[in-house]
């Protein structure tokens, strides 16, 4: 039996090791659950240890083209399922990466990875608007245009997710800045392949990126899921952040067992 959450919009599958259906492998039926425009579309699938005392939970995650990569939102959205931990601070890895997650009065924050590896790096693009590339458990690129909401964004980011420049291809996230402190942004996910409510790792790069431009510590997005994310970090130099943390709604939906 899967259960079924949402953070931000973008909605995943769960499911405990210990509760594996039958010839379970984590691609495969990554493929079938989350197929757009088939099966349920989902944004992903996570594969759960149950928690030990004194060690980090751990979670695996898979895009619905069977690629195994690292998922904020989803790891968010772990902390609302019954057997989750239920400290208030959990340390977590997640597709190999190393994560805290923590329960906030007004939802569910995860603090980022960091480090030797994370950060930003340069750009190989030649491109005139404001722009930043990072990696983040996963190649992220923002581009700040003037407005987004009506932006063909296929049009846009398909060229960007696929450019020669970035060997493992890149989310591409568009940024419009509202008002200081307050952004709105657009994502398309690779291994979605598509537009999604929400891109977790992309808003925190994006967050950074706007701290390390304005000096603002704290930055508040809007999503296309409708639920705003809040982004707070503390930079280490220019190109590496600490302290990132993501924080905004989660949702448990419910459960279903595939036919």
């Amino acid at each position: 039996m899967f259960t079924l959450a949402s953070a931000s919009g973008n909605t995943f599958a769960y499911i405990w090791k210990d509760a594996l259906p039958a010839a379970f492998d984590g691609p495969t039926w990554a493929e079938r659950l989350c197929r757009r425009g088939a099966s349920l579309g989902l944004d992903g699938l996570f594969l759960l240890d149950r928690p030990v005392p004194g060690q980090p939970w751990v979670l695996e995650h898979w895009d619905g083209d069977g690629g195994r990569t690292f998922c904020s939102n989803g790891s968010r959205g772990a902390l609302c399922l019954p057997g989750a931990p239920k400290t208030a601070e959990v340390a977590a890895i997640s597709s190999g990466e190393r994560i805290t997650l923590r329960r906030d009065p007004d939802g569910f924050a995860i603090r980022l990875p960091d480090g030797p590896g994370f950060g930003f790096t340069p750009s190989p693009l030649d491109r005139v608007e404001p722009h930043a590339c990072a990696w983040i458990g996963n190649p992220q690129l923002v581009l700040e245009l003037p407005r987004i909401g009506d932006l063909d964004l296929a049009a846009v980011a398909v060229p960007l997710r696929h450019h020669p420049g970035f060997p493992q291809g890149t989310n591409v996230n568009v940024l419009e800045i509202l008002e200081p402190g307050l952004a709105r942004i657009r994502s398309w996910e690779r291994g979605v392949e598509g537009e999604t409510l929400c891109c977790g790792t992309g808003c925190a790069v994006a967050g950074a990126w706007l701290t390390r431009r304005t000096g603002r510590p704290v930055w508040t997005l809007r999503t296309a899921g409708g639920d705003p994310l809040t982004v707070t970090t503390d930079l280490a130099d220019a190109t590496r952040w600490r302290e990132l943390w993501l924080s905004g709604q989660a949702r448990l939906l419910g459960t279903f067992t595939p036919a």
